[in-house]
């Protein structure tokens, strides 16, 4: 019965049935209840980092009918879907626009679920909740990212704003081998593929696939250490802490998946991947020294080639990179929703939305014009 469900704000995650959550998010290794937890006692999503957890759950009696992994945010950085320039117009016009509403999973643009629901009911309940929590807050806004097409079509129905992007990933047309996939480009992109190979391999690197419990307290340290190198060499701190990983590696192990290049048995760079149901997702990269082509064997090649051999059906490259396309991760939309309670803003908001979707819809038909792939491949 519809009123028989009930919405409960602020919802401690530490007072939820990990069973009952994970039912709801399903084998996306980055909506599981440890992940989250994770997140929030080591401290990396946390008040004093600007994401206070203030999760939305929908009870039906005892049962956990849905949730909302939701946090009130005081910046916008870690998010991947980019407001800044929202944020400089509202303070222009003397409007406050943090602390905002944000439904998502922290440092990590991967799609899927965010109404984590039952059924179709309760994901609209969800979505009309979030819309009146916002309001009853008098937060400026609310924000939905990666969300899955069912939840943007709930999030639409409930008044907010529906924002496109794209990400590349790799689908899996049922090769056989690494060289079945080569065998799907173009002759001059396949070439190239493989000399760029050669390239790496004739430096005496060699890689290793780390899985679980295959991951050593050295292997995890190596990683972090590459991890913290790739942040401070952009100029910022990094996200997310040893500790952090050390929790995941003891609380759902089989969830990570490490890529490690090695050259004359010493590590030299590594990849860290997420694995859930039949999808891999490409998360962190470091080295310890440049070498011509190891980012793109050890990010893309690699996560391709063990897809391949573990039967899974996709590899989500992460965020940004038509260079990807190269690697055969072809171009794929991605969607977030957005609720303005300023009228003015949310009209020139919605007329912006409509002019980069259409800048979106043009960018996806050219590079669907340069595929590397073969026809029919």
């Amino acid at each position: 019965m519809d009123d028989a469900y009930r919405l409960q704000v602020d919802t401690p995650l530490a007072s939820l049935d990990p069973r009952q959550w994970d039912r709801l998010a399903g084998a996306h290794p980055a909506l599981s209840h440890a992940y989250f937890s994770a997140l929030h006692e080591t401290g990396c999503a946390s008040p004093r980092t600007g994401w206070t957890p203030f999760f939305l759950t929908l009870h039906q009696g005892a049962r956990l009918a849905g949730a909302v992994p939701l946090y009130l945010k005081t910046h916008s950085r870690g998010e991947y879907v980019f407001d800044h320039a929202w944020a400089d117009a509202f303070e222009r016009h003397g409007l406050r626009y943090y602390p905002k509403l944000l439904a998502a999973v922290p440092f990590t643009p991967v799609s899927g679920p965010r109404l984590l629901a039952t059924d179709g009911e309760a994901r609209a309940h969800l979505a009309r909740g979030l819309v009146e929590l916002a309001s009853a807050l008098k937060l400026s806004s609310l924000h939905i990212l990666f969300a899955s097409k069912e939840d943007i079509d709930a999030l639409r129905q409930a008044g907010c704003l529906v924002r496109e992007g794209v990400q590349f990933h790799w689908r899996n047309a049922g090769h056989a081998d690494f060289e079945s996939f080569l065998a799907g480009f173009n002759h001059d992109k396949r070439k190239k593929l493989r000399q760029d190979r050669k390239k790496v391999l004739a430096q005496d690197v060699r890689f290793r696939h780390l899985r679980g419990r295959e991951i050593g307290a050295a292997e995890l340290a190596f990683f972090h250490a590459c991890y913290e190198r790739t942040y401070f060499e952009h100029g910022n701190p990094p996200y997310l802490t040893r500790g952090f990983f050390e929790r995941l590696l003891a609380t759902q192990p089989d969830s990570l998946v490490l890529v490690l290049a090695e050259r004359q048995g010493q590590p030299l760079a590594c990849a860290l991947n997420l694995r859930g149901g039949d999808t891999l997702y490409g998360r962190y990269w470091g080295t310890m020294e440049f070498l011509p082509g190891l980012h793109f064997e050890t990010c893309y090649m690699q996560a391709i080639e063990y897809c391949i051999a573990q039967g899974l059906a996709r590899f989500e490259g992460g965020a940004q990179g038509e260079h990807k396309m190269a690697r055969g991760l072809m171009p794929t939309p991605t969607w977030s929703a957005h609720w303005i309670a300023d009228p003015r803003f949310a009209a020139a908001i919605d007329d912006f939305l409509g002019r980069e979707t259409r800048a979106v819809n043009e960018y996806l038909d050219e590079l669907a014009r340069h595929t590397p792939l073969r026809r029919g491949a």
